[in-house]
């Protein structure tokens, strides 16, 4: 089992930034890819970014040049930059951590507005 606990997202203005960060704890070890994902309501939880344990990264387009996933294997976090925000990436975001399964944190809602 893998727990995951991300900090509270927020409201922020369009052009502005915000940084989530996610803790993982429980078998750490079995953990390959980390990411975060996002959902609005009557839509389905899309894919905002992953990383690998070795650090490999892999973005949706729509985030591309404006979001940055970065990863501590040490201190067993997971962070997510969002720069340049628009109003369209408002959502709920969720942490996920990869084992043999999916994990998930409880989601944290970023409100960007115009």
């Amino acid at each position: 089992q893998v727990q995951l606990v991300e900090s509270r997202g927020g409201l922020v203005q369009a052009g502005g930034s915000l940084r989530l960060s996610c803790a993982a704890s429980g078998s750490i070890f079995r953990i390959n890819d980390m990411g975060w994902y996002r959902q609005v309501p009557g839509k389905q939880r899309e894919l905002v970014a992953t990383i690998t344990r070795g650090g490999n990264t892999n973005y949706a387009d729509s985030v591309k040049g404006r979001f940055t996933i970065s990863r501590d294997n040490a201190k067993n976090m997971v962070y997510l930059q969002m720069n340049s925000l628009k109003p369209e990436d408002t959502a709920v975001y969720y942490c996920n951590a990869k084992t043999l399964y999916d994990f998930w944190g409880q989601g944290t809602q970023v409100t960007v507005s115009s």
